[in-house]
């Protein structure tokens, strides 16, 4: 099998994932690292016998690549995407997109210029338990949909990471974990329409948004609501639940659940959250677009959407007021 030649741009937190999901793949190749710790970018690149550049830019001159994967820090998504894009490279770019709906548009328009493929490396809708859930869902053995719920609530000490730092990040735990958040529930119930977000009191007194609370309006008349924190670990064993008329869903990190109403029993689909596995399954997805025999699983307007959905959100915790949400219905539904 042809193995597809990737570039990764930088080596921190979420790199490391990166680097296990391409030992396990069989079609995807990494062959060039750029950071600018360099020592860090040859550290990374040595195992895979790939190139390493302190430079994107010199990297793109010096090596041949087929697709890059940007794991850079949001605000400077947009400058290295378009810049790849411009080269007619494949761009496939980490989560939150970027820091505002006008630089999320700019990119997928520069994408459809240069005749590149482009999304974002947004990561639950390539887990097995979230994919086979939502057949489940589709099947209509639970029934119509009642009540969904996110959390994403574990300590992390953020005092001294980008991700707290509004420049860089363009806020906190909202656009952070957020963002997967709206891809999930985008992804099982559809285009959200309103939304309302309130921040709690947070621990680690930071500059930006630490705990919140979001409850989302959908096109299909689903609440979903969501839990979000960096400041309490709440152990909960799942990050999804549904409940509908006729039975109950979880998606948890060890272990996933249905119990119809009608049953005392708990059927098993699944074993949990398998980080490597959805890493794997994105780079995977966006390699056989590329090579037109699948779809992507995450479109660029499902990259734009997270990013609208987000600074409505933004606006809805500064006002403390729902929020209409300005994306096409018509294409979320799809």
């Amino acid at each position: 099998m042809n193995k597809l030649k990737f570039a990764l741009i930088g080596t921190g937190g979420i790199a490391q994932t990166y680097a296990q999901a391409f030992q396990q793949s069989n079609c995807c190749k990494l062959v060039a690292v750029a950071d600018i710790n360099q020592d860090s970018a040859k550290a990374f690149a040595e195992p895979f016998g790939a190139k390493a550049f302190a430079d994107y830019k010199i990297l793109a001159e010096n090596g041949e690549i087929d697709a890059v994967i940007i794991a850079t820090p949001p605000n400077t998504h947009p400058e290295i995407a378009m810049f790849f894009m411009g080269k007619g490279v494949h761009v496939l770019c980490e989560k939150p997109l970027c820091l505002s709906v006008a630089e999320a548009k700019a990119m997928i328009e520069t994408a459809e210029k240069t005749g590149v493929v482009f999304t974002m490396a947004t990561k639950f809708r390539y887990c097995e338990d979230v994919v086979k859930a939502k057949a489940i869902l589709a099947s209509g053995v639970l029934g119509e949909i009642v009540q969904f719920e996110n959390a994403f609530t574990a300590k992390v000490d953020m005092s001294k990471r980008w991700n707290s730092n509004k420049e860089i990040a363009g806020g906190g735990v909202l656009i952070d974990n957020g963002t997967h958040s709206v891809d999930i529930i985008r992804y099982f119930l559809g285009a959200i329409t309103d939304i309302l977000a309130v921040e709690t009191s947070g621990t680690q007194n930071l500059s930006v948004d630490e705990n919140v609370k979001m409850l989302c309006k959908t096109v299909n008349n689903v609440v979903a609501s969501v839990d979000l924190t960096w400041g309490i670990n709440k152990e909960l064993p799942n990050f999804i639940s549904v409940y509908g008329t006729n039975g109950t869903l979880h998606i948890g990190w060890r272990e996933s659940k249905y119990k119809l109403n009608s049953s005392p029993d708990w059927t098993i689909f699944g074993t949990g959250y398998d980080k490597v596995q959805a890493f794997r399954a994105k780079i995977e997805n966006f390699r056989n677009a590329i090579l037109g025999k699948e779809k992507l699983l995450t479109k660029p307007e499902d990259a734009l959407a997270s990013v609208e959905v987000i600074e409505a959100a933004y606006k809805s915790l500064n006002q403390n007021l729902w929020q209409k949400v300005v994306e096409k219905v018509e294409t979320a539904k799809k």
